[in-house]
């Protein structure tokens, strides 16, 4: 049996022994951690879960490695340095005893034969005076692992965005003599009540496992009686938060987040009988109690694939989130080694293997079901809806960022160009309309066989709706919802529209025509909240046929023409992007004067978001986080360059068009770059 052990030891607090068991956790394709919790004699409740990175303060005791060394795998051999971390490893069941003046703790864990994480890790940086440094000690045989850290004083007060302002004469300042006067000044200016509101709102949502926190969630109303999934923490719904907290320079909660739902991902959940992809990131977690014999209980962390979900749908969406999120933590934080860490590595490439796979479509847009998104009710989006295609190209430009570069990496870097350039092409050229482009479809000659077609998916152009004619402005045009063969969904969806600004899926003057159009229709995409999730909505027997009668989307409530708050910090970012801040600041304003009084309800119903929909949640988390997230990228414009991408020219220049390697006629891409691209 391989065996690890390991002395830890707490900075004025006794020594503490832990048994543990990592042979099912989730890092190896089994089940997450679960914490044993016990009442020790005084009656007090015991939490005995381990956070190595942050609970711990280490000493120059060594823990032991003994065993073969074949159950390396190579990913581990790519790295430079390897190294242990334990803040994230999927640690199964832990078991202990409860003493009256010390704890001790001896941990013995069983390595599965195969390795799925193995951190490289050499240095965290999220608080530059407070960082760990692990150095490996004879290589990774039975030679001994010595970890060092280094932390800052616990007596020391932490004021967060304050700064030291010493009185009167200069004063001779050491770590000896300290401080003769000084007062705490707030360098930034005070919040509003609105502000100081949704900050306690928000901590309120926060979820702990193992006394450290993970997430937040869905939505916090303590007059709901019937909480459904509500009550549990969305990869996608906690996006604003992690942000709203990374932009506050609190980046504990969002690295909680991504491992611990790294260790979620290879979980094997079924849905009679059938098991989702290997790669795919659950909907959902939530962290459950189960009591265990005696007075001891254990929490462990509960996925939902969509196996719970109404509708029962994967959510193709939370893996896109994940590696979106994982940037934004490192460009903002500046803990990159967060990300170059070998089970990262590996998660993230096992997301992209899920989503390059090969398969029977034939565009290099990315096939999915109805309801795998923030729209995850039937809608008729299923195909290849905007939303995904412009998180798919994020994600993978955020991959590419990332990725290891080293001879495993080399094919999937590729596969990624190549799919960054076909995609980004596929969008600009075919998703987009505006008066020009509608025109071109209104004379469209159908039935066309050749390399050459004009109308190349076959578009009749009777699906032009009455409304489109009308309502496209002269100046400005959007990216459709939907392609597929002889359908073209000509809904306006804003999450979709939105990254594919921030990403630089459109081109710069595509972009700019967006935003252009929702100024333009104000009224019809704004309205009295901020914003709508799609225009118009599907009404009378169309809302009958595409929605299955659906009570809950009906015409202009929730995902059918629903106005979504959280959608403004997405707009905002958008908006600064392209240098209109005074459209977000409108917009801002705007959901200002609403959201508290309001109780901050998920979304909005009517024609301009007038009423407070009517099945929604108060107290929503992702409504709460926009906001704050929202005012602090209008207070400082610099951070949103962190989030969003500029045009990457050399894409432009890859062009992976089968046509070119047959030798039949030269494929139409120069001919469209040319029509498109400024």
């Amino acid at each position: 049996m391989n065996s690890l052990s390991l002395l830890c030891h707490w900075t004025m607090k006794p020594t503490c022994r832990i048994l543990t068991s990592c042979r099912n956790s989730a890092l190896f394709g089994f089940p997450p951690a679960k914490c044993y919790h016990g009442l020790a004699k005084n009656g007090n409740l015991s939490n005995f879960c381990v956070n190595f990175e942050q609970i711990c303060q280490f000493q120059t005791n060594p823990f032991r490695v003994s065993g073969s060394g074949h159950i390396f795998n190579d990913a581990f051999k790519a790295s430079q340095v390897p190294s242990w971390s334990f803040g994230q490893s999927g640690v199964i069941s832990r078991s202990y005893s409860v003493g009256t003046t010390s704890r001790g703790v001896s941990v013995i864990a069983r390595l599965a034969s195969k390795f799925r994480n193995l951190s490289t890790s050499i240095e965290t940086r999220v608080n530059e005076n407070n960082f760990e440094r692990i150095y490996v000690q004879g290589g990774i045989s039975v030679k001994p692992v010595t970890v060092e850290r280094i932390d800052k004083d616990e007596n020391v007060v932490r004021e967060e965005e304050s700064r030291i302002e010493v009185s009167g004469e200069k004063q001779n300042v050491s770590n000896q003599e300290g401080l003769d006067e000084a007062k705490v000044v707030n360098a930034q200016r005070e919040y509003s009540d609105i502000e100081k509101d949704a900050w306690k709102l928000l901590r309120d949502s926060v979820v702990t496992y193992c006394g450290t926190p993970v997430g937040t969630v869905a939505a916090n109303d303590p007059g709901d009686k019937q909480t459904l999934n509500y009550d549990q923490v969305f990869i996608r719904d906690f996006v604003p938060s992690a942000l709203a907290f990374l932009l506050k320079g609190e980046g504990e909660i969002v690295k909680n987040f991504l491992l611990h739902t790294l260790q979620l991902q290879s979980w094997e959940k079924t849905v009679d009988c059938y098991s989702p992809g290997q790669g795919l990131m659950p909907a959902s977690f939530k962290v459950r109690t189960v009591p265990l014999d005696g007075n001891k209980y254990e929490e462990v962390l509960d996925p939902d694939f969509g196996e719970s979900a109404i509708g029962r749908v994967a959510p193709v969406d939370s893996g896109l989130w994940w590696i979106i999120l994982l940037r934004a933590y490192g460009k903002i934080t500046g803990d990159y080694a967060l990300q170059e860490r070998v089970d990262v590595q590996t998660g993230l490439k096992m997301i992209l293997n899920l989503c390059l796979t090969d398969g029977f479509d034939m565009f290099p847009s990315l096939l999915v079901t109805d309801g795998s998104c923030m729209i995850d009710r039937r809608m008729g989006i299923h195909g290849h809806p905007l939303e995904i295609q412009a998180l798919f190209y994020s994600a993978l430009r955020c991959s590419r960022e990332m990725l290891a570069l080293n001879d495993g990496s080399k094919i999937l870097v590729r596969a990624i160009n190549n799919r960054l350039s076909a995609l980004s092409f596929h969008i600009r050229e075919y998703y987009w309309v505006d008066m020009k482009k509608i025109n071109e479809i209104y004379r469209y000659k159908t039935e066309e066989y050749s390399t050459e077609a004009t109308n190349k998916f076959n578009i009749y152009p009777e699906q032009i709706p009455l409304w489109l004619m009308d309502w496209i402005p002269e100046e400005g045009g959007y990216f459709i919802g939907n392609l597929q063969p002889a359908h073209m969904d000509f809904r306006f969806f804003t999450l979709g529209n939105l990254w594919s600004i921030v990403s630089s899926l459109g081109t710069p003057k595509q972009n700019d025509s967006v935003l252009n159009l929702i100024e333009a229709k104000w009224d019809d995409l704004v309205g009295h909240m901020p914003l709508k999730i799609c225009y118009p909505a599907l009404e009378f027997e169309e809302w009958r046929i595409i929605t299955g009668s659906d009570p809950k989307n009906t015409p202009w409530s929730y995902h059918n023409g629903g106005s979504w708050p959280t959608l403004l910090w997405q707009f905002t970012l958008a908006c600064l992007k392209m240098g209109r801040i005074d459209l977000a600041q409108k917009a801002a304003d705007l959901a200002e004067k609403r959201l508290r009084s309001d109780r901050w309800p998920e979304y909005y119903d009517t024609r301009t978001g007038k009423f407070i929909g009517k099945q929604s949640r108060l107290y929503q988390t992702w409504t709460i986080a926009g906001y704050l997230t929202t005012k602090m990228l209008l207070e400082n414009p610099e951070k949103a360059a962190l989030l969003f991408w500029d045009e990457d020219y050399e894409l432009l220049e890859i062009c992976v068009c089968a046509l070119s390697k047959s030798g039949r006629k030269k494929c139409s891409r120069g001919a469209a770059k040319s029509q498109i691209l400024i």
